[in-house]
């Protein structure tokens, strides 16, 4: 049996009530049709209050921008800031006339939407990047918040070390992520004994041992919290303990509208990173954020369980700062990483080099709006 990781994954989290309503939204999403955000929530914030008129004129000068998320409205790190940056007027503050899309979950899509100029910013894994670039889609990475990232393999309490699955089941949800295989490989695990199944979006199947399930791939914020809350005790395996790059709220840029608008780029990360700053600095105001995105989905919208997903997420960020950059900062050296990894699984021809890859992100708009490791507010 051969096992591919596959390349432009679809990688959301999806909850019970974000699943039901997927199929009427998708299609939705993907034309980028009729699902923008109105303007600032009533904050009170008055145009250009965080800027100087000659740097508000530039971000005028760039027109509209179109917000991509990953997956729906939600409250993952490279969601929830932008539409709290939204809701409380900070693009309003910088002159910015952005509108908030919600993306499918399909990462193939967000990036030939972004390189096609029918998104401006979107959030793209450096993983996911690299592999789009590589297959000849243009988008420039803009910003990352960690080298860790959300893919993980749960296992029930009896399993103390990863090699004892040998021989063993593992489900996953079309495929075995990357980062999770090659956290597996390094751990001693024989892969080609794995019996490896599709699984459904519930995770209940691993506490219950379905089909003889003995490992279950997910996402750090959210399947470890729906366990959690259902009674369920398990074993969380993070590829970063391993020392296995990914990364965490990555951004991307389309590159004609980043070099005709530098300034706006610039500030539309301000934006976020200060937006980011405020739904972290207290449980009230996380609350307060994870209730913008709320009102932008819908009744379905399950608020406590996204609010676990943002505060595991920030969590996860916090714990695992990129080495010598601000928040924001892009590494190189996990840049390098990621392409040995995906040559490692054939994802990526190796004709593609790290130091192509290297040029495919830039840390100047993080740089040009940060000092002493702290965002710039207001700007200059």
């Amino acid at each position: 049996m051969q096992h591919r990781t596959r390349p432009h994954r679809t990688r959301p989290h999806r909850t019970t009530a974000a699943l039901a309503a997927l199929a009427a939204t998708a299609a939705v999403a993907l034309t980028l049709s009729g699902c923008s955000t109105g303007s600032s929530a009533g904050t009170g914030s008055s145009e250009g209050s965080a800027i100087s008129a000659e740097r508000c004129k530039e971000n005028k000068a760039a027109g509209p921008i179109t917000y991509l998320s990953g997956y729906q409205y939600q409250s993952s790190a490279s969601i929830l800031e932008y539409i709290a940056a939204d809701q409380l007027g900070y693009f309003k503050d910088l002159c910015l006339d952005v509108t908030l899309k919600p993306g499918s979950g399909d990462t193939a899509q967000n990036t030939k939407l972004l390189a096609s100029g029918q998104a401006t910013v979107s959030a793209v894994a450096e993983q996911d990047l690299i592999q789009a670039r590589a297959n000849g889609i243009d988008i420039t990475g803009i910003s990352s918040y960690s080298n860790a990232g959300l893919d993980i393999l749960m296992t029930n309490k009896d399993i103390t070390k990863l090699p004892q699955l040998d021989g063993k089941v593992v489900g996953h949800k079309g495929y075995v992520p990357a980062s999770v295989r090659a956290m597996m490989e390094k751990a001693g695990v024989e892969w080609d004994s794995l019996t490896l199944v599709k699984e459904g979006y519930d995770p209940s199947v691993l506490p219950r041992k379905q089909n003889g399930l003995e490992a279950l791939t997910g996402f750090v914020s959210n399947e470890p919290n729906l366990l959690k809350a259902a009674g369920d005790d398990v074993t969380v395996w993070q590829p970063v303990d391993y020392g296995i790059p990914s990364s965490i709220g990555a951004m991307a840029v389309n590159p004609a509208f980043a070099k005709a608008h530098p300034t706006a780029v610039e500030d539309v990360l301000r934006a976020a990173l200060h937006a980011y700053d405020f739904c972290s600095s207290s449980a009230a105001k996380t609350k307060q954020c994870v209730g913008y995105a709320a009102k932008l989905s819908g009744a379905t919208y399950d608020e406590a369980q996204n609010a676990k997903i943002w505060t595991t997420e920030t969590k996860v960020i916090a714990d695992n700062p990129t080495p010598g950059q601000p928040l924001g900062g892009i590494d190189p050296e996990n840049v390098s990483k990621l392409v040995d990894m995906l040559h490692q699984f054939d994802i990526v021809k190796t004709s593609v080099t790290a130091d192509d890859a290297k040029r495919w992100f830039t840390n100047e708009y993080i740089d040009a709006i940060t000092k002493d490791g702290e965002t710039v507010w207001p700007a200059p």
